[in-house]
């Protein structure tokens, strides 16, 4: 009995504050890792490039995104189109595509969007027994409002399914993006997120982060000190 062709994905999440190795060999190359188009524009490209020695085919699919009860969520939406959707790269070629804001009323508030571009198997990849190594990027991509006000946190411990959670809300209209985020709490007790990209916050909703298995005792008390670096510089709060 033949083995079944097994697909292994592997999410490259945009802006990681230390690119992986898969990143920096995978034949799919994608620039730039976000995408933000200031009103009253509507349009932007995005540069695909096959660093291999084969040919290959990618997928470019755009998704709005939320965030409901602190997690985010991808919709499918016609508001915005990747132009073309399928895309044939020969080795070592550049091929530009085009995103395109298709709902014409004004952009009222920031608008987030998720690009997701797969490269797909070949055809005789699929058909063997070997495992094939399917690459996805997660590309950010904003429409911003003509005076978006600056993102403005606040920041609590809460208790869900029994486990302590540290929430993050953004009043303000502009999403943020956090990285090298710490927490301390009234007890001195720290919780370290890591030295890499913690996630975004975007405007007028709330962002969930799990505690770290390996900050014991952290959630006893309030939190007293939120550091992290943003792309607006670092920030450090006290509370």
């Amino acid at each position: 009995m033949s083995i079944k062709a097994k697909i292994v994905t592997a999410c490259l999440a945009a802006l990681l504050a230390s690119p992986c190795a898969m990143l920096q060999a995978a034949s799919l190359q994608v620039a730039p890792v976000s995408v933000e188009v200031a009103a009253p524009g509507a349009a932007a490209t995005l540069s695909l490039r096959n660093e291999g020695d084969r040919p290959l085919d990618a997928q470019v699919r755009v998704f709005k995104w939320t965030q409901v009860n602190g997690e985010d969520k991808l919709e499918p939406t016609d508001d915005v189109a990747a132009s073309p959707p399928i895309v044939s790269l020969k080795p070592k070629a550049n091929y530009v595509v085009r995103i395109v804001r298709t709902n014409k009323s004004p952009v009222a508030v920031e608008e987030s969007y998720r690009l997701l571009i797969d490269e797909l198997p070949a055809p005789t990849q699929q058909r063997t027994a070997t495992v094939n190594i399917v690459l996805r990027y997660s590309i950010p991509v904003f429409f911003n409002s003509p005076a978006p006000g600056a993102p403005k946190l606040k920041w609590e411990l809460q208790r869900r399914s029994n486990k302590t959670v540290v929430v993050a809300t953004n009043e303000g209209d502009r999403r943020i993006r956090l990285a090298k985020l710490k927490l301390t709490d009234s007890k001195g007790v720290t919780a370290n997120f890591g030295d890499g990209l913690a996630g975004y916050v975007l405007g007028r909703s709330t962002k969930v982060w799990a505690i770290p298995a390996r900050a014991k005792g952290f959630g006893t008390g309030v939190v007293a000190t939120v550091s992290a670096e943003t792309d607006g510089g670092p920030i450090n709060v006290k509370r």
